[in-house]
């Protein structure tokens, strides 16, 4: 048997072969391939990576490796910065990158560097999520951005990198369910909207809390109406169970949504 390299069985039977090596004394498995040649391989081109300090950041992936290259960050990093870590970062001053691909790197601060050591990221339909007891959750949900948020109208990447997910470059513009931030004869202002058989206006506040507390409004009435959809509940945190009822209360609603709303009783 190659060095680097074991043999093992699937539950079919078919055979395959695992390659895995110790630095450090860290024993770190670089894989699972169909071949004891390639698994070979791998073997070959972890030792190349941790004892040539040529190869970098900027040159691996260009080098013809049959090691997985999420396998290939792994050890870059820990030759480099000495720390072992089983998801794809590398270590940078002041932040971290997490790379999906060769062309993905994504950017985080420090302070979330335990949370994705942790744990992996995973990209669907555009969607990056990870999976936590059991359950897929947006990267965005750290940042209080809805998984239905759209880049540009709810928040944006200050300095124009999309991959970029640094505190300082998220800047969340619209944090509650039906609420859009919209500019009127030069004023931030807040238009509320809710979608039943299409898009309809509640009306344009004067506070990102008070369009949050009608779009609620509106769903509830809704729900008095007959209408049997799962409407997403909006919290108001900065505000006390008082507070929230006295502007819950005064709050004006379209007369055009309230006259759909007539229609169907």
């Amino acid at each position: 048997m190659l060095s680097g390299v074991s043999v093992s069985k699937q539950k079919n039977g078919t055979v395959y072969y695992r390659s895995s090596i110790t630095y450090r004394n860290k024993h770190i498995s670089l894989g699972s391939f169909s071949s004891e040649e390639d698994a070979g391989t791998a073997y070959l081109d972890a030792l190349k990576i941790i004892g040539d300090s040529s190869i970098n950041l900027l040159n691996i992936s260009y080098c013809n490796f049959i090691l997985p290259f999420e396998k290939a960050i792994i050890l870059l990093n820990f030759r480099d910065n000495q720390l072992y870590f089983k998801n794809p970062i590398y270590l940078r001053k002041g932040y971290f990158s997490y790379f999906l691909s060769p062309s993905m790197e994504l950017k985080f601060d420090i302070d979330d560097l335990f949370y994705y050591s942790s744990h992996k990221i995973q990209k669907r339909q555009g969607h990056l999520f990870v999976s936590d007891y059991g359950m897929q959750y947006s990267i965005l949900a750290r940042y209080g951005i809805k998984p239905y948020a759209v880049v540009g109208r709810d928040y944006d990447f200050a300095n124009g990198d999309l991959h970029d997910y640094r505190y300082s470059n998220i800047i969340v513009r619209n944090h509650y369910h039906g609420v859009q931030q919209i500019q009127k004869n030069g004023v931030i202002k807040y238009r509320t909207f809710i979608h039943i058989n299409g898009n309809y206006v509640i009306g344009t506040y004067s506070t990102e809390e008070k369009a949050a507390i009608a779009y609620n409004k509106a769903a509830d009435l809704a729900k008095s109406a007959g209408i049997s959809k799962n409407f997403p509940e909006n919290y108001v945190e900065s505000l006390g169970p008082k507070e929230y009822a006295e502007v819950y209360t005064k709050l004006h609603i379209s007369k055009r949504y309230l006259s759909y709303l007539e229609s169907l009783k």
